[in-house]
């Protein structure tokens, strides 16, 4: 298939100054943390042809939006985002405007039909090639990319938001059928890196100073599965587990994350891995979207209350201080009262440290969209309520076990709130402010203890939130 085609709209023009090589760049991201990662990796392509992060979104010269549909307000958010740049482009025809991600490849030349200034529309496997979209536009050509393409290996150019913790993808795509969910349908298969691969973008990474790395997949429990070898144990030769053995080492590294993590593949092996390796961090985030069988079925998950709960027993029998975060849904469709409690009891049981939750978009080419039993809106917004206050209950019960208590932090840098503060996480992700003797900021030479962004330090906790900590540094 090919995986990009363009619509000549006029002959080519002269060499704007907004043009390849010059002028200012801004890229809004909304959605998941591939997302994030995806924008990272194009604000690093932008910046290798001359382009300069714009102080402010209405200044640059080029706005990309990389988009997300896995809900219809975040979608709906991007047109109103579009509405605003298409009366700049009214005005300056040489404003370049990119949507990229997951509505642009849903919608594909839709969204031409209905943002016409639009000069670059851009599926998720198509960031890598940004470069080479943009030489079209460039030429005068309205350039549609959302084609079926292998994702090329692209690990020089990422413009990274944090100096200390690092995004690197290890599989792209999802190959599961969740009754509710597009994602399949606009970031493709599954494409897994190889080893070596990811390896020498920690190396990379690492020797640059970055100190943790989180690996990232849709469905990162899936690694592996379509690259070639069996061991002669009988079993696939590269998974998830093999990986984080394969970068464990890399030296300068002080932690290592991975998400997000389905029930159906989530193996012990792999939970007794976690626990072998002092570098990885005792935080997992494993989505349940539904305390109740039935509603588990339906949505086409794989797995069972049950397997879900052994799952997080074994975690915190091998690791009993880890963190467990995960994604919920309710009001899906034909959800009774019932079931939804079930979800609330499950929150309960387990004690999770944070959940994301929602309630139940109807989501394009997507089966459970077509179910006649959609619930209410009043409904939905009745059950979300419920749902937060709950979760928000919970992880103020499990951030109580850290009062008092010296944990250690990862230094990220100063709290943007509040110049005095830093900021960091602990092993088990909660986010922690921390005070020190020595101001944030300060230069050297002041006479007081030196903290800076990538350090290791113990904090002493002394205030206890939901989601956050605060306290002293030790």
């Amino acid at each position: 298939m090919t995986a990009t085609h363009s619509l000549q709209l006029a002959p080519p023009a002269a060499q704007s100054p907004a043009g390849p090589g010059r002028g200012s760049y801004w890229i809004t991201t909304f959605g998941c943390q591939m997302n994030k990662a995806d924008s990272e990796r194009m604000a690093g392509i932008l910046e290798t042809l001359g382009y300069r992060e714009a102080s402010a979104e209405l200044s640059a010269d080029l706005v990309l939006y990389n988009t997300c549909t896995i809900r219809d307000n975040a979608e709906q958010k991007v047109y109103s985002y579009l509405g605003r740049q298409a009366q700049r482009k009214r005005l300056n025809p040489h404003l370049t405007l990119v949507v990229a991600g997951c509505v642009a490849q849903q919608e594909g030349e839709a969204l031409l039909r209905r943002v016409p200034e639009l000069d670059l529309v851009m599926g998720p496997q198509h960031a890598n090639r940004l470069d080479t979209l943009l030489a079209q536009v460039e030429q005068g050509q309205q350039v549609v990319a959302t084609g079926e393409h292998h994702i090329l290996e692209d690990i020089t150019t990422a413009r990274r938001d944090s100096a200390v913790c690092a995004w690197v993808n290890v599989i792209y795509g999802c190959n599961e059928r969740c009754t509710y969910c597009v994602v399949p349908s606009v970031r493709g298969q599954e494409q897994s890196r190889r080893p070596e691969a990811i390896r020498l973008e920690m190396e990379g990474l690492a020797a640059r100073g970055f100190r943790e790395i989180t690996l990232l997949g849709q469905n990162i429990d899936a690694y592996g599965r379509d690259l070639p070898g069996i061991t002669p144990e009988g079993r696939r030769q590269h998974t998830l587990t093999d990986l984080l053995h394969h970068v464990h080492d890399v030296e300068g590294l002080e932690r290592i994350r991975f998400a997000t993590s389905h029930p159906r593949y989530f193996t012990e092996r792999l939970i007794d891995a976690c626990a072998a390796l002092p570098k990885v961090c005792e935080h997992f985030h494993i989505p349940f979207q539904s305390g109740d069988d039935a509603v588990l079925k339906a949505m086409a998950r794989g797995y069972t209350v049950e397997r879900y709960r052994r799952i997080l027993s074994r975690i915190r029998e091998r690791m009993p201080d880890a963190a467990i975060s995960a994604d919920v849904i309710v009001a899906f469709p034909g959800e009774s009262e019932a079931q939804f409690r079930r979800t609330l009891a499950l929150i309960e049981e387990i004690g999770f440290d944070q959940v994301n939750t929602a309630a139940y978009s109807p989501r394009p080419n997507t089966p459970a969209a077509d179910w006649p039993d959609q619930l209410s809106e009043t409904v939905k917004v009745e059950r979300l309520q419920e749902l937060n206050a709950l979760v928000e209950r919970t992880a103020r019960r499990r951030s109580a076990r850290y009062q008092g208590r010296l944990v250690q932090v990862l230094v990220e840098g100063p709290n943007p709130r509040q110049a005095s503060q830093w900021m960091g996480r602990t092993r088990t992700n909660r986010l922690t402010f921390f005070s020190a003797d020595q101001p944030a900021g300060a230069g050297p030479g002041s006479g007081a203890p030196a903290v800076q962004a990538g350090d290791l330090v113990n904090v002493r906790i002394e205030e206890v939130r939901a989601f956050s900590l605060s306290g002293t540094l030790a």
